[in-house]
């Protein structure tokens, strides 16, 4: 027998404490829940109205790809953050996963990588799947082979296959010959996997996305910030990209968020003055200044971003970190100081280190969320949610799967 217990977060808050204290007690009553029965799904309802969707038990994502957060509507990227929310409390709990039991990942890498590459790992191996890494040393993907017969080959042997490399082009053909999911782990022009974690960490902090107010700061046009960009609009949230001329978004990407920001009620600008800009910010973001391939270009970038470097009288130039209502974000890595080949003479480009490691840095509650907005973008693709003829068990775990867990927990409570 399963036990799901769906708990109305809005009733906790009304009981005094707030959504923090209302998480923490969700968290106890699993822990306390999971040792009275072997198997207990706790899954929380946030109840909140504004946010302006309420999800679906019955949506289903199997065999999908995410090249572009554009593929998602706004449900689905939505419904992944809490999907995302549900497998981070259950990790927390201490649940063993087998959704993806006997699955395999290719990862496919053209670019070097710290999170990706271990979020990924880690949250195939959290629910029981294993990842194969393939660098683009060590495969002939684009010298002897084309994308489109290594899709073709690797769709074969592996259940899903996640890309990060240079080319949008590359993760589009990966995908249109491929069998299985493919997933963009970044390009030149989207990262959505950093946007995905992004908008959990920013949920996790203030209890809610729709009318908040982000501000990127930076180089506007890179693809940390037009997919930033692209998941604020989708959530409602207003977003500002502060960055000089040459370095603001193009204009196609601009009229397309705002476009889909129209329809949930908030608004997308592009402000080139810092203090206007940041003014009433609840999360001030940045981003290096040369991205990878760009180091050549770093010179010129020192001398358009300088005056766009968060520091602390930018922080305080929000009007809300007194309020205890600003946090800032990095999608890492960040030259914060002088502990780097890069920054050691001349320290610290995007960020100084005082914001960097202040209290409401929230940069490496990002980094982790990684982890967790990844296994549930497979979760979703890989083993889908249950419609038609397979029950859902709490929010977009298959019944089946489920099943599965409880049958294993319940064995390994009665060896001990």
């Amino acid at each position: 027998m399963r036990i799901a217990v769906v708990v109305m977060l809005t009733e906790l808050m009304d009981e005094g404490g707030g959504r923090s204290n209302a998480n923490a007690l969700v968290q106890r009553l699993t822990k306390v829940l999971v040792m009275l029965h072997p198997f207990v799904i706790v899954s929380m309802d946030s109840g909140i109205e504004e946010e302006g969707w309420r999800m679906k038990r019955s949506m289903n994502m199997k065999g999908r790809s995410l090249l572009k957060l554009q593929d998602l509507s706004d449900g689905e990227m939505l419904y992944l953050l809490d999907l995302a929310a549900e497998l981070k409390r259950k990790k927390r709990a201490g649940i063993k996963g087998v959704v993806l039991e006997r699955k395999n990942i290719a990862m496919i890498f053209e670019k070097m990588s710290t999170r990706t590459r271990c979020a990924v790992a880690v949250a195939a191996a959290d629910e029981g799947a294993r990842t194969e890494y393939l660098s683009s040393q060590e495969i002939h993907l684009g010298k002897k082979e084309s994308a489109a017969d290594t899709a073709r080959v690797l769709s074969r042997m592996f259940d899903g296959i996640l890309f990060r490399g240079y080319q949008q082009e590359t993760v589009e053909l990966l995908s249109k010959h491929s069998g299985v999911p493919v997933w963009n782990g970044l390009t030149d022009e989207f990262h959505p996997t950093q946007a995905l974690a992004d908008l959990m960490t920013i949920r996790e902090c203030f209890g809610r996305l729709k009318g908040l107010k982000v501000v990127y700061v930076g180089d506007g046009r890179n693809n940390v910030a037009t997919s930033l960009m692209d998941g604020c609009a989708k959530a409602g949230v207003d977003f500002v990209c502060c960055a000089p001329p040459e370095l603001s978004p193009m204009s196609g990407k601009i009229a397309r968020a705002r476009e889909n920001a129209g329809t949930n009620g908030s608004m997308v600008n592009v402000i080139h003055d810092p203090a206007q800009a940041v003014t009433g910010a609840n999360v001030i973001y940045t981003d290096v200044w040369a991205s990878m391939g760009e180091e050549s270009k770093l010179q010129e970038r020192i001398r358009l971003l300088k005056a766009y470097q968060v520091n602390m009288d930018m922080i305080q130039r929000t009007g809300n970190m007194e309020k205890g209502k600003v946090i800032f974000l990095h999608c890492l890595p960040a030259f914060h100081d002088h502990h780097t080949d890069l920054t050691r003479d001349i320290g610290a480009l995007e960020v100084t280190n005082d914001v960097f490691e202040a209290p409401f840095s929230k940069v490496f509650e990002g980094a982790e969320n990684r982890v967790h907005t990844i296994k549930a973008l497979m979760v979703a693709t890989l083993v889908g949610t249950g419609t038609g003829n397979r029950k859902s068990t709490g929010r977009g775990l298959p019944s089946e799967a489920l099943a599965k867990e409880g049958q294993q927990s319940k064995a390994r409570t009665k060896k001990r």
